[in-house]
């Protein structure tokens, strides 16, 4: 559609390569107003992806939590019982506990410590969907025995490498002597910076304070062919209120909300994307208004020739549209390699999404255009009363 219009009417596309030092200004600053909104759309993806992570991981159609809770960094316990009545229920299938909390690392070499999430299990019963915490249950099922999330930051230890050679990791938690026997790969998070699984009864042995009968989320799978929609609401009705029964999207769902609307982060990334509109908004302007003012004796000719104001509006709002395309496709290639770098350094699941590359695309074209509306009023004002 552009290129048949350029084609017809070729004055913008002139317009805007005559001047390679100034087209070359207007690229560059629009691939930076883009890199602005890439960087932090992409940062605040990331941070919510990993945040809620641990939530789709479980192995479960649905979850149970206390109603309180907000966030995996301070979760709420309930009482076991209410998990397990849910058995009652014909489509259940089977349930699992789940205890978590937040434990103090000691890394084997430095042995500084440094916070770590602890997720403790029933090892007879499949509670994620890693295939290397499957492989490795039976390991967990012997006492003081844990898995590494070898995605966790490296200040914990080069525990990978170290079990690579030795088959075994050995160090403390909460001052309580533990072994790494095995790996799985979750990342780190808001809530964490690094992770561990080990059995319910190793738990309660690093977590001496916590009772047995208080969880922290409960794992409910339902037989084959059932609407976990449908099961939802009748253990709902099934059980007291001090509970809340969730599928595992919605049980994410609680967590990215917290994070996005509870905490200042949402509102910090969502002013990075204004900040880099805005700029782009003024480079644009600037490019146009400065353009315009130069040919505006030309511009005035046009008019003399019977140009409409409404033809010549089209061609400079064109010039916007074509600014917008050469500057995005610049700050997409290094908005690609920026995100590379920010995951090499901070392990987070920072990936370029579709939604993403679209979102930016929409807002580098309104913001072009809104940058041509208003040079268009400096635009108006040739007279060609002004060139005879």
């Amino acid at each position: 559609m552009f290129s048949k219009l350029f084609r017809r009417t070729p004055l913008a596309l002139r317009q805007v390569v005559k001047d390679k030092t100034r087209l070359m200004v207007a690229i560059a600053g629009i691939a930076f107003a883009d890199i602005l909104m890439f960087v932090q759309m992409g940062f605040e993806n990331a941070l919510y992806d990993a945040a809620i992570k641990p939530h789709l991981s479980l192995q479960a159609d649905l979850v149970m939590i206390n109603p309180q809770f907000q966030t995996l960094f301070s979760v709420k316990d309930f009482s076991r019982d209410q998990l397990y009545q849910t058995l009652g229920n014909n489509a259940v299938k089977s349930v699992s506990p789940v205890y978590i909390s937040t434990g103090q690392w000691r890394n084997p070499q430095t042995r500084q410590e440094r916070a770590i999430l602890v997720w403790g299990i029933d090892p007879t019963v499949s509670a994620f969907k890693f295939p290397e915490v499957e492989q490795n249950r039976d390991s967990l099922k012997q006492l003081n025995q844990v898995l590494f999330d070898r995605a966790s930051r490296p200040e914990y230890g080069a525990i990978p490498d170290w079990l690579k050679q030795k088959g075994s990791v050995e160090t403390e938690i909460n001052d309580k002597e533990i072994a790494v026997k095995g790996l799985f790969t979750l990342g780190s998070s808001f809530a964490a910076d690094g992770n561990i699984i080990t059995s319910d009864s190793t738990f309660l042995q690093i977590f001496p304070q916590r009772q047995s009968d208080r969880i922290d989320v409960g794992l409910i799978k339902l037989k084959p062919k059932v609407d976990p929609k449908q099961v939802q609401l009748q253990l709902e009705a099934m059980l007291l209120h001090d509970v809340k029964i969730l599928t595992p999207k919605e049980f994410a769902e609680i967590e990215k909300q917290y994070w996005a609307n509870g905490t200042g982060i949402g509102f910090i990334f969502g002013l990075g994307v204004i900040v880099g509109f805005i700029v782009g908004i003024i480079i644009v302007y600037q490019i146009l208004y400065s353009d315009v003012s130069q040919h505006l004796p030309e511009y005035a000719t046009l008019k003399a020739m019977g140009y409409s104001d409404r033809y010549l509006l089209w061609v400079l709002l064109q010039e916007a549209l074509l600014l917008a395309l050469l500057g995005y496709f610049p700050g997409l290639l290094l908005a690609f390699g920026l995100y590379q770098i920010a995951y090499a350094a901070t392990l987070l699941p920072i990936i370029m999404k579709l939604e993403t590359v679209i979102s930016v695309l929409i807002l580098t074209i309104v913001m072009c255009s809104v940058s041509g509306a208003i040079a268009m009023k400096k635009l108006r004002s040739a007279d060609p009363a002004d060139v005879f």
